[in-house]
């Protein structure tokens, strides 16, 4: 018998989450709820979830700090749900390590068909890990970017990343010169169609930029109206 799949929904709100519990429930997972964030982080231990639906707005620490020390821990997808709808909160989510942000209110078969895309790339980056002799990394001028340790060193100094910004300069250094759209940008480093937010990728660009300056021999280059690239100039 195949084990059932893990749900971890933490929110404060009881009825929402014994709401969001029936829908994955009858989708044949196996939900556990807990309605604190302190909780959410013991209960993370215990039940070994295979995803965690996490509401922002908790009482004592909030969903965003909730995400931070999970990630401290574990890769396992987070999905974040919120009544807050700014692009900076999605953002301030999805730089701490979220895989997605959903708006409340949802439509229960859309967060059912997200929480399976999640899973299914998160799976599939189990099945195609590198072996462990084999480090993902690329090194340019002033710049060596290693997503085996998720470390980037800039003119001999290591920067500090939110693991979202390093995939996304890996992603694009790995193919220098290759120019991505925004959409494509989304879909490989998230891993889902981002409906109507591509400023998300325009707003780790700029923190990128703030971070790593352009030099002689490589910048991240905007191509207008396409997306961006990462460009190298041959001697």
């Amino acid at each position: 018998m195949v084990d059932k799949q893990k749900v971890l929904i933490v929110d404060d709100d009881n009825n929402i989450a014994e709401l969001i519990s029936l829908y994955f429930t009858k989708e044949c997972f196996e939900t556990k709820i807990v309605n604190d964030g302190e909780s959410a982080v013991k209960e993370f231990g215990i039940f070994q979830p295979n995803l965690i639906l996490l509401d922002l707005m908790l009482p004592g620490i909030d969903g965003y700090q909730v995400c931070r020390e999970i990630r401290q821990k574990s890769q396992v997808p987070i999905i974040m749900l919120s009544a807050k709808g700014e692009v900076f909160d999605k953002v301030l989510g999805l730089e701490l390590g979220a895989d997605d942000y959903m708006e409340k209110p949802f439509d229960s078969k859309e967060l059912i068909a997200r929480a399976k895309a999640v899973l299914r790339r998160s799976q599939q980056v189990v099945k195609t890990e590198a072996p462990k002799n084999e480090v993902k990394k690329v090194e340019y001028k002033d710049l060596v970017i290693n997503q085996t340790n998720y470390s980037v060193v800039y003119c001999g100094k290591p920067i500090d990343m939110p693991p979202k910004e390093l995939e996304l300069l890996y992603f694009i250094a790995s193919s220098p010169n290759q120019v991505f759209t925004r959409e494509q940008l989304l879909d490989n480093i998230w891993g889902y169609e981002y409906i109507g937010d591509t400023r998300t990728v325009d707003v780790h660009i700029k923190r990128l930029r703030e971070k790593i300056k352009d030099n002689d021999a490589w910048r991240i280059t905007t191509v207008w109206g396409i997306g961006y690239k990462f460009e190298t100039m041959e001697k």
